[in-house]
């Protein structure tokens, strides 16, 4: 690739991996400094340096402030997950979707809940549960939080028609967040909403997102026996 190849950030960013893949640059290497790699690509060192934090993302180089970059020398490997709305992922294997409330209820939530979600043991969050269905069968079982000081329009939302999911994605932004992937031994009260017998091992995901400093939702989804999820490395 000649120079004049080099005018977007993905372009670099396809030659260092290029480099790092062929061993050119081997595990531990140290790379050379943004306003060489500028140079020799005759680009400007904020392409360059866009194209490095992109590939440090991915784990496979190591940067530190005033030491340079580096090849990671045991790269961790990330993966990524695509979880949809659950109606989503649903019909997209062809089968129908439906949302049956189960529970909503104002109320203060346990201590290890308000705690996780940096509320006030006493301020009410609005809880729902909830079963989402795949062609008339148990799909997933929903336990959620909202903290109404994110989403205050939610305590005016019956969660009937719409999932707490889908209501929150239009109606209230979330900055990050963080997931949990686990395995339980089905209770009494999830193999009945589940259909399936107790102590079934079942999947379980946790999720908490957050809008800046506050808190907006804290949710447990427990799917049916078989449940897989895939993620691309």
């Amino acid at each position: 690739m000649n120079r004049s190849a080099f005018r977007t950030w993905q372009s670099v960013q396809d030659e260092v991996l290029r480099r790092i893949h062929d061993r050119e640059w081997k595990p531990g290497d140290m790379i050379p400094h943004e306003a060489a790699l500028a140079t020799e690509f005759g680009c400007a060192r904020a392409t360059v340096n866009r194209a490095l934090r992109e590939i440090a993302e991915t784990g496979l180089l190591d940067r530190r402030r005033k030491a340079g970059t580096r090849v990671a020398e045991q790269p961790v490997a990330k993966a990524v997950f695509d979880i949809a709305v659950i109606r989503q992922d649903v019909e997209n294997r062809g089968e129908r979707y439906q949302h049956r409330l189960i529970e909503r209820r104002l109320a203060a939530p346990p201590r290890a809940t308000a705690a996780a979600m940096a509320t006030a043991p006493d301020v009410p969050l609005l809880y729902l549960k909830a079963l989402h269905m795949a062609n008339a069968k148990p799909y997933a079982l929903e336990d959620r939080w909202i903290n109404l000081a994110a989403a205050p329009n939610a305590a005016d939302e019956p969660f009937i028609e719409t999932s707490g999911n889908e209501w929150l994605l239009k109606h209230t932004p979330y900055t990050h967040g963080e997931i949990v992937f686990s395995a339980t031994n089905a209770n009494d009260e999830e193999a009945d909403a589940l259909a399936c017998a107790a102590g079934t091992a079942l999947f379980v995901l946790d999720r908490l997102t957050w809008n800046g400093e506050t808190s907006v939702t804290k949710v447990r989804l427990t799917f049916g026996e078989g449940h897989q999820m895939r993620a691309a490395l």
